[in-house]
């Protein structure tokens, strides 16, 4: 069995890019891809890995799992999103660390299925955006807990690929940013699914119309109508080319809400996360989806 574990991260549009895929789930069941709905397994193997900290899973966890998760539909690909797979929002910064429960996570998940292909997908967020909304709802945001000594500048997220990639080496990461969305959006959905790039999906811009003027969004569609041959990199550049021209400011400007943080600070974390994607590109097993 082919296992694509999305895990997040928080605030990256997991769940709207879980509900693109589950548009497809009758299509992709035809292809032996199942898309089981969020609520038949997100609870249930939470429970399984939380309770894994106090002891190995049962010998026929795995064959449990999966037979409540399929639910009797036959499949050789089955693919779980879930964005607490390396746990809560409210613990996803802790002494410095960007979800630093990840690697014992992952292992838990290649215990349960050892015989298994897994594969993980992850989209990755700039942390001058991102840390203000986790500090925020953090269960303990103090300086000791949340920061541990550390500093913004020590917030990696290679830090994070890296333990994971050390803790099951033999698990694949593809990884996309969640700045380029607008762009690789029907890619990402492919790549999950096992499909072709060149292969038709509904949703394929599902958030883009979140993000772009009604109009924008009809001229949009009216374009890729009347222009049908045109590579993906083609639509690419065409969806640059509207959101320039009809993004909505306030769906994709956003507010830094975080005590002490300085324009200048952002400016820094953000040439820092560009130099982190770069060096989390190098990492052997990793792939990213890029525009």
């Amino acid at each position: 069995m082919q296992i694509i574990m999305h895990t997040g991260v928080h605030y990256t549009e997991q769940d709207r890019l879980n509900k693109a895929l589950l548009r497809n789930k009758g299509a992709l069941s035809e292809r032996g891809v199942a898309v089981p709905g969020p609520g038949s397994y997100r609870k249930l193997v939470r429970d399984t890995l939380n309770a894994m900290n106090k002891g190995p899973a049962a010998p026929r966890a795995r064959d449990v799992l999966l037979d409540v998760i399929l639910d009797d539909t036959p499949a050789d690909r089955v693919i779980l999103s879930d964005p607490n797979f390396f746990r809560t929002p409210g613990t996803a910064v802790q002494k410095g660390e960007l979800y630093p429960a990840s690697p014992v996570r992952m292992k838990y998940m290649a215990n349960l299925f050892p015989e298994d292909e897994l594969e993980i997908f992850i989209g990755l967020r700039n942390p001058a955006t991102l840390v203000p909304i986790l500090h925020n709802v953090a269960m303990d945001n103090s300086d000791a807990a949340f920061w541990g000594g550390r500093t913004a500048h020590d917030l990696r997220w290679s830090e994070m690929i890296a333990a994971i990639r050390q803790s099951v080496p033999h698990i694949p990461i593809t990884f996309w940013c969640f700045e380029d969305l607008p762009l690789i959006w029907s890619q990402i959905v492919r790549e999950m699914a096992g499909m072709e790039h060149h292969e038709a999906i509904n949703g394929a811009h599902d958030l883009l119309s979140t993000i772009m003027s009604k109009e924008g969004m009809q001229r949009f569609l009216s374009y890729l109508e009347g222009h049908p041959d045109l590579t993906e990199m083609q639509v690419r550049r065409v969806i640059a080319a509207f959101m320039d021209k009809f993004a909505l400011d306030d769906e994709i400007e956003e507010e830094i809400d975080m005590p002490g943080w300085t324009e200048e600070l952002v400016d820094d974390l953000t040439d820092q996360y560009d130099e982190d994607v770069w060096a989390i590109q190098r990492m052997p097993g990793v792939t990213m989806i890029a525009p």
